[in-house]
């Protein structure tokens, strides 16, 4: 009987690999010299503030940040990478690179020295460069060298193998905290380190103070990360153009929803890293599910299509933007009236928020209009102003999600943020933040006049706050009716 295989040597059970010392020593010979290795990356100059505010919250406690790594989707076949966003935002790093790195901050005299520990590129001589599917040259491409690592970030490098001597040095004085939820092997890493140094009580609480802290400390954006969310932006509106210009087609295809979808996932994979998060391609009675992903559905004439998709770009910045468009290119009277109402939420919630307001007024003045024009339409059991009261929010039937989120390295940017600097917080500048109302309106809800069953309405932007007040950093992308329509037949001539 044959000693039962582990899961990694089944792996192999298919593969013929050479193991010959002569064929390593072959296959090592007679290569041409590499290319140029990277230039400093532009965010390098930007990250050592980023440590900095950590070390200061977190003084003489060594703080673990991991990318993640990567994860199978079927078999031996892996999930494209995407880091952690704590880890992206503290070293720079982003697209698909380095699985499995961690970044340290380690306490040292005067604050924290950042260490960035990864699996540099094998030698050509070494069975790694030919055999190893996750690291191998063959297999995943010319990885960066200890020394090219550094000089693309700015850090101080050191290869993946010496970390955990490294995490162990000096525990019995030295606290540690490891973000949670980004690497279960780093974690529990961690975990034995506590356990045998005597350092578990209040372990968790610890890690999710750290968590929060990486998560408030992007509540505003630097020059760098506003740039690209510029571009972001910029390779959005691309990929909304692609999406009208494939209407056409969309509307004779059985699942034109997808037809949809795929235009934008195409443009915002030519131009970026991808996206930011999975389409919303809502037709019909459709955009009433808040986040319809599935989008199989029919284009039909006469209805719209509420359109929510973001292209993250490479650094792993994301932006955030619904059109409702009409699927002929023309807007019936009912549906403009639905689009009006919506469209005067936004650019009141955006005329409130060129004051120092908190966050949270933004949604509140929003909700004023809606719950207006919803009391015009006879839908609701009293005025607007009842409706409104903390006790009723009769309005919200209709509008159940918030109006505005964070955006950044995630399209809900700081979620782990403390509501204190969040929702109560006050706008500052280097805030990016989304304005999205909506009105939804269920083809089978009895409340709603009969004209506007089924419409379902969403407008999304994108909004910087300045020193001089809150700018549309999606101004370019059409919103208003007569826009999109002009829009529209533009780029279907």
């Amino acid at each position: 009987m044959t000693e039962e295989q582990t899961l990694e040597d089944k792996a192999h059970n298919r593969t013929q690999r050479p193991q010959g010392q002569a064929f390593r020593e072959f296959i090592g010979e007679d290569w041409g010299p590499r290319p140029a290795g990277p230039q400093r990356m532009v965010v390098a100059d930007y990250t050592p503030a980023r440590h900095k505010i950590l070390s200061e919250l977190f003084p003489g406690e060594r703080l673990v940040f991991p990318a993640g790594d990567l994860t199978v989707r079927s078999n031996d076949t892996d999930y494209r990478f995407r880091a952690h966003s704590a880890f992206a935002h503290l070293t720079g790093l982003g697209g698909e690179d380095e699985p499995g790195a961690v970044l340290v901050l380690n306490p040292v005299e005067g604050g924290h020295e950042a260490v960035l520990y990864f699996h540099p590129r094998a030698s050509r001589s070494s069975e790694e460069f030919y055999a190893d599917s996750r690291h191998g040259e063959f297999w995943v491409g010319a990885r960066l060298s200890a020394q090219e690592m550094g000089t693309a970030t700015g850090l101080k490098v050191a290869h993946i193998g010496e970390m955990k001597d490294a995490l162990a040095k000096d525990l019995g004085s030295v606290h540690i905290r490891v973000i949670p939820q980004s690497d279960a092997k780093v974690e529990a890493l961690v975990a034995e380190l506590r356990q045998q140094n005597g350092l578990t009580e209040g372990a968790a609480e610890a890690d999710a103070r750290l968590a929060e802290a990486a998560s408030e400390m992007r509540l505003t954006k630097d020059e760098y990360e506003i740039a690209e969310m510029c571009k972001a932006i910029d390779v959005t509106k691309a990929g909304f153009e692609e999406m009208i210009r494939a209407m056409p087609r969309a509307i004779n295809h059985w699942r034109g929803e997808r037809v949809i979808e795929g235009a934008f996932q195409a443009k915002a994979r030519e131009e970026g890293n991808g996206l930011g998060y999975e389409t919303i391609a809502a037709a019909g009675n459709h955009a009433n599910t808040l986040h319809w992903i599935t989008n199989d559905g029919q284009l039909r004439d006469g209805e719209l299509i509420l359109i929510d998709a973001g292209a993250e770009v490479d650094s792993l910045y994301t932006a955030d933007i619904t059109r409702t468009l009409p699927i002929n290119g023309t807007f019936s009277p009912a549906q403009r009236e639905v689009y009006d109402a919506v469209l005067a939420a936004c650019e009141r919630a955006l005329e409130v928020a060129q004051n120092k307001v908190q966050f949270k007024d933004i949604h509140a003045a929003a909700m004023e209009v809606i719950a207006q024009h919803l009391e015009k339409w006879g839908m609701l059991p009293g005025t607007a102003e009842a409706s409104l009261s903390p006790e009723a929010q009769y309005h919200r039937r209709w509008m159940p999600h918030g109006t505005s989120h964070h955006l950044g390295l995630d399209v809900h940017d700081c979620a782990q943020a403390k509501r204190e600097l969040y929702q109560d917080s006050y706008l500052e500048p280097g805030m990016i933040f989304t304005i999205e109302p909506g009105l939804y309106f269920r083809a089978d809800d009895l409340k709603v006049p009969e004209r506007f069953r089924g419409i379902g309405v969403r407008i999304e932007d994108d909004i910087l706050v300045t020193e001089n007040g809150a700018i549309r950093l999606s101004e370019d992308i059409p919103r208003t009716p007569d826009a999109v329509e002009a829009w529209m037949a533009d780029l279907q001539k």
